[in-house]
């Protein structure tokens, strides 16, 4: 690990102040030679294998404001602080009731060690496991931009069949994600800028030509909190994570569903797809292939079909769309047969 400097700033103003001084405008977040860190288990295990260098990290850590760390569930929804656990949010009894996709998503997504570690926005921010990425010896346009992409013709079995580019194939791997673009969440963020309100769908970019800007956000803006919307699907929600083996890994093919049902008919469907992807992604022709039908299986399947009709695999990944679509269809189910 390269020396960096550590600084600690008390509240929200003086670190936007901080990162403001240091972060370089013209250069995206991931870019920076100043980053921000609270739990720290995605960006140190970067720094340990040089691919994330920073030279200054601003620990997010002593922040003085009480709501950066409170959930705060209303009839309206819910609110993450940014700086809330994912083994906090996992554990929490409403958001286990009214929200299960959520609960779902965080239990799964890590060992209880580093759900004890992990904060909520730093979890949305995480970096893709991409085994080209973590190697510096290989081309990856997504750590060093127009060096290639040594995954299009490498091992590519855990790489994505949606949303990919000639320039890139890399998974995200986070699985909350999923949950907060299923329900449409929207962020709090804060910057040198002033304070604006984003929805998470827009957090994400996908990666086009340009793999190494991941993210919407300025180098020196911080997610403050993270706002879920309360809806008549909530409850009846999950989220199923498909691995190669059942503890502590990437999901191969994950689906988070919510639904609103009348009966068995669906009034509302919400679905998020994850481990098939480059970026947290919405099926949103899925969802509309199921408006107004009895939800079975053949209607979940057609679905799932319509869900992975734009999949573009690569030599060892295609059996991802297979399996994505079955996911799909056993979520689907399974939330349809939830007790509410």
């Amino acid at each position: 690990m390269r020396p960096f400097v550590l600084e600690q700033p008390a509240n929200i103003p003086a670190a936007v102040a901080l990162a403001s001084n240091f972060a370089a405008p013209d250069r995206p977040p991931t870019q920076s030679d100043m980053q921000f860190i609270a739990g720290g288990t995605n960006l140190a295990d970067y720094m340990k294998l040089d691919v994330a260098q920073p030279s200054r990290l601003l620990d997010l850590n002593r922040l003085s404001e009480p709501a950066l760390r409170q959930i705060r569930v209303t009839a309206e929804g819910v609110r993450f602080g940014a700086l809330v656990r994912m083994g906090e949010a996992a554990d929490d009894k409403d958001v286990r009731l009214y929200y299960p996709v959520i609960a779902d998503s965080l239990r799964l997504a890590a060992s209880g060690q580093l759900r004890n570690m992990a904060s909520l926005a730093g979890n949305v921010l995480q970096r893709t496991r991409c085994e080209y990425f973590r190697e510096i010896s290989w081309a990856c346009n997504k750590r060093q931009p127009g060096s290639g992409c040594a995954a299009m013709d490498g091992f590519n079995r855990q790489h994505a069949v949606l949303g990919v580019s000639d320039a890139c194939i890399a998974t995200y791997h986070g699985d909350f994600a999923q949950a907060l673009i299923a329900l449409d969440a929207n962020l709090h963020v804060e910057g040198s800028r002033g304070a604006r309100e984003i929805r998470f769908a827009d957090l994400h970019r996908l990666p086009g030509d340009t793999p190494h800007v991941e993210t919407g956000l300025a180098a020196d803006e911080i997610i403050t909190a993270i706002d879920v919307p309360a809806g008549p699907w909530t409850r009846r929600s999950r989220y199923l994570k498909v691995r190669d083996r059942e503890s502590y890994a990437f999901a191969l093919a994950s689906a988070a569903v919510a639904l609103d049902l009348d009966g068995n008919n669906v009034r509302e469907a919400r679905i998020a797809l994850g481990g098939v992807a480059t970026v947290p992604w919405r099926a949103r022709e899925a969802e509309a292939v199921l408006h107004g039908k009895i939800l079975d299986e053949a209607t979940a399947r057609a679905a799932a079909e319509t869900a992975f009709a734009d999949a573009r695999p690569r030599d060892h990944n295609a059996f991802k769309i297979e399996l994505g679509k079955r996911t799909l269809v056993r979520a689907l189910l399974e939330t349809r047969d939830m007790k509410v």
